[in-house]
């Protein structure tokens, strides 16, 4: 072999070798009798020759490829490591043959020893005391069969051999040796298989591709399908995974660089790259295919959600919608703006303004009030020793309940909340009834309503409104129309079949009857029949319109329900309820529950 050509080798040998720590390993020679056998056998800094780094390569293979596990263990640098490792991938994935062959000499280690010689490489050169040895990279092909499977898995895999101080080769071993992917703290097994369904269809069949709110969401929406089934679907392949706690990992030696496995997806639905790091699997073979699953059908309307989708990008700002069907808790549609931001219909965590009013008025019919019951609303009044004001202008002694909550007076219910309420009354009715504060499981990440129970009246006082601590977003809101439109709190939900959390209690009768009442005189003559286009007939609504710290501009809410359809939106810097959300909601509405 060429002198030039041997020491190239020798350096990429070395970057990766150095990774693995083998400088720290000593093995005792098999000789027998006296103290000469009982020398350590160790490393040496001088690579094998290209001759010798192909026999040891060549001798560790056919062990390993016989099932002499033992025996190839004692071939590398670090045999305890490399005989339970070795185990743990015979048990794991059980090959009914494994055909091993040497491949030559090559220059490019495997991509998990390359990752783990460049996180070594900024180790100090003299952690281990003595020169860094070199060695010698050697290919190889490995070929694995299976009782279940007329297809060999075949793939590639790289030897780091280096020279032992009794002049004979070892392979360096790396978790990498089994497997170009494999890492510290990952295993190869085989696990069971379950087909990801071929598509996302609506409630109806129709797909649901070409929706800007959904793109990119799509293999969310499918993991977040009941998984598993059942086993006789199930098919099996070579996986690739972190350790289990306790569990026998891939056998990196010590001071060797962990880190997530390089290495894309391999293609299938739903997969992810592997790595340690990430808490991820992949797939590294298919032994036996699952059986097809059918289209992975949502509670989404394609008809609503394009509706939702145009009138979030229309209003111009950031927004977002949800629409969620009363009898049954099933989302038909949600949308946000911009739709490459965050899912703001789910996860955003704002104030929601008056539409709160639906909630704290429960509480007061609860308490005792009635649509009729004198509720004055005073031009301005204090809290925490700020002057809170009203949408109108001027001072309405004469309101009642019913006229508070149609003109959206924020100083009627803040004044006859601290009256008849406690600091915990609203927190309670929001999560007894309306459900929210409970934890909600929809298919994909959301955000659960938080009202926090303030310890006196003076916090609570702006949670009346919809201020303060609470926070909320379209799905929440959305929820709280579709419980009065139906009298049950049911969870919102986007996979048909999910289990969907239940409240404590429903509403009395009376009460719910007097809640409707006061959604439905809003749209005939209160703040919700400024909307244009005017909502359907026989619909129930509220305003909101939310303050912002440090933003001159309100965030404009609107919930209502129409049949069995309740919609919520919220408009960032949008101004008053009936201006910017309200449109949308009403368009959306307009479409209608066409089942």
């Amino acid at each position: 072999m060429n002198k030039g050509a041997k020491i190239g080798v020798s350096v990429v040998a070395a970057a990766v070798l150095v990774g693995g720590g083998y400088g720290a390993y000593a093995l005792v020679s098999g000789g027998s009798g006296g103290a000469e056998a009982k020398k350590p056998r160790t490393v040496v800094a001088e690579p094998p020759s290209q001759e010798l780094a192909a026999s040891g390569a060549k001798a560790f293979l056919d062990a390993w490829a016989k099932g002499d596990l033992f025996g190839a263990a004692k071939l590398t640098d670090d045999p305890d490591r490399a005989q339970a490792a070795l185990q743990s991938f015979q048990d794991g994935v059980k090959p009914s043959a494994v055909h091993l062959t040497v491949g030559g000499p090559t220059t490019a280690p495997s991509p998990a020893a390359s990752k783990s010689a460049s996180a070594a490489a900024s180790a100090p050169a003299a952690a281990t005391g003595s020169p860094a040895p070199t060695g010698v990279l050697e290919s190889f092909k490995a070929s694995l069969e299976f009782a279940e499977s007329g297809t060999p898995w075949n793939y590639d895999g790289v030897l780091g051999v280096v020279k032992m101080s009794d002049g004979t080769a070892a392979v360096h071993w790396a978790p990498s040796v089994i497997h170009p992917k494999l890492d510290a703290g990952e295993t190869i097994s085989v696990k069971p298989l379950y087909a990801a369904p071929s598509a996302v269809t609506d409630r109806k069949g129709k797909p649901l591709t070409g929706y800007a709110s959904l793109t990119g969401l799509l293999n969310q929406l499918r993991a977040a399908a009941p998984q598993g089934g059942d086993p006789a679907d199930a098919g099996s392949g070579v996986v690739i995974s972190p350790s289990a706690p306790g569990g026998t990992a891939s056998g990196a030696p010590s001071g060797a660089a962990t880190g997530a496995a390089t290495g894309a997806a391999t293609g299938t639905p739903g997969g992810t790259a592997g790595g340690s790091g990430s808490g991820s699997t992949e797939k590294l073979f298919t032994i036996k295919e699952p059986k097809p699953v059918p289209n992975l059908k949502l509670t989404i309307d394609a008809g609503l959600q394009a509706a939702a989708e145009q009138e979030v990008a229309a209003t111009g700002k950031p927004s977002s919608l949800v629409a969620v069907e009363p009898s049954s808790g099933n989302i038909l549609a949600y949308a946000f703006s911009p739709s490459t931001g965050q899912n703001r219909a789910f996860s955003g965590a704002t104030a929601p303004g008056s539409t709160m009013k639906v909630i704290t008025s429960a509480a007061l019919l609860e308490a005792g009030v009635t649509p009729t019951s004198p509720m004055p609303c005073p031009e301005t009044t204090m809290v925490t020793g700020k002057s809170i004001t009203n949408d109108e202008p001027g001072a309405h002694p004469e309101y009642t309940l019913t006229d508070a909550f149609i003109h959206s007076c924020n100083t009627s219910f803040i004044e006859k909340g601290k009256d008849a309420l406690k600091p915990g009354s609203l927190p309670a009715i929001a999560k007894d009834v309306f459900g929210l504060g409970l934890v909600w499981k929809t298919g994909l990440s959301n955000f659960d309503t938080d009202i926090p129970t303030e310890g006196n009246m003076a916090g609570a006082a702006s949670e009346f409104i919809g201020q303060g601590r609470v926070r909320t977003n379209p799905l929440g809101m959305a929820s709280v129309a579709a419980t009065v439109q139906s009298g049950v709190f049911r969870q919102p939900i986007l996979v048909p079949g999910m289990e969907q959390v239940k409240a404590a209690r429903n509403l009395a009768p009376g009460v719910l009857d007097s809640l409707r009442s006061l959604m439905v005189q809003t749209v005939r003559s209160g703040t919700a029949a400024e909307v244009k286009p005017a909502l359907p007939a026989g619909s129930g609504a509220k305003t909101g319109t939310a303050e912002v710290d440090n933003s001159p501009d309100a965030n404009s809410w609107f919930t209502a329900y129409s049949g069995d359809l309740a919609v919520a939106a919220e408009v960032q810097g949008g101004g008053h309820g009936a201006t910017a959300a309200g449109p949308a909601v009403s368009k959306v509405l307009r479409v209608g529950n066409n089942k």
